[in-house]
């Protein structure tokens, strides 16, 4: 592992989430996008060589909405920027971490991703993100 590339923060609404990150971190957002795949919406703080990704729910059965409604907003996940996100599955896998995706995923900010169930990591939700290389 390299790095903390991102913490994810499951937000109810980003328009009114932005504004108040950018003024609790005197930064402003760099960037939003919706990933389709995960029914998300994200916006994006940079901070020191880490990141603040705001996620909220585009749809009413996506990860984040279940994961609103069960737990309200707060911290989701921490990810984890990898070299090489396909050895660092097989490798975690061998150890016995249960992976939720068997192969990397697209996921926001031109990054490939994968996701460790919590039930193996003390009830965090890891996230292992590679950056997409052209």
């Amino acid at each position: 592992m390299l790095k903390i590339e991102h913490l994810g923060i499951a937000v109810a609404d980003l328009q009114k989430s932005i504004p108040l990150f950018e003024q609790l971190l005197n930064i402003p957002c760099y960037k939003t996008e919706v990933v389709e795949s995960e029914g998300v919406s994200t916006a994006f703080f940079q901070l020191g060589e880490s990141k603040i990704e705001l996620l909220e729910a585009t749809r009413p059965d996506s990860p984040i909405n279940k994961y609103i409604e069960k737990k309200g907003e707060g911290i989701h996940h921490i990810a984890f920027e990898v070299e090489n996100i396909l050895a660092e599955m097989k490798r975690l896998s061998a150890l016995g971490f249960t992976l939720l995706n068997e192969t990397p995923k697209e996921g926001a900010d031109n990054k490939l991703i994968c996701f460790l169930h919590p039930k193996s990591t003390n009830s965090v939700l890891i996230e292992l993100c590679q950056e997409k290389k052209a």
